[in-house]
């Protein structure tokens, strides 16, 4: 009789906990349907994304780049940190310049200018003139 209560106990314990476990409040998941407007703008910035790269991977802008002295793995990654926000305006701004090579200086320039206001903020460490 002795072993019996022994066990009796043991599993009443168990039980026990397993019901305060079972009673300790889980949150309920969360899911919900994407929106066809979110998904066109994750594609939108997907392209946007794709067609700065694109311009980045060019023979003529990298040069140009790197006589600016920004290196052009870390304008790649410039361009990956982007929000989708800074990223369709940095698009927008390279369909208003002209269809002539100097968009190509436009570009440059204003990621000049945006890598040289990150720096000034002290987000990113690009140009040893800013310190």
């Amino acid at each position: 009789m002795h072993a019996n209560n022994k066990w009796y106990r043991q599993f009443c314990g168990a039980l026990v906990a397993v019901f305060l476990w079972a009673a300790v409040p889980m949150p309920a998941a969360q899911a919900s349907v994407v929106g066809t407007d979110a998904s066109v703008q994750i594609a939108q910035h997907a392209q946007v994304k794709q067609r700065l790269h694109q311009l980045l991977a060019r023979d003529d802008v990298r040069q140009q780049l790197i006589a600016y002295g920004i290196d052009p793995a870390e304008a790649d990654a410039r361009v990956d940190a982007l929000t989708p926000a800074e990223a369709q305006r940095l698009a927008g701004r390279l369909d208003d310049l002209p269809a002539a090579g100097s968009d190509l200086i436009g570009a440059l320039l204003f990621i000049f200018v945006l890598l040289l206001i990150t720096d000034l903020l002290g987000l990113t460490d690009v140009y040893p003139f800013t310190r």
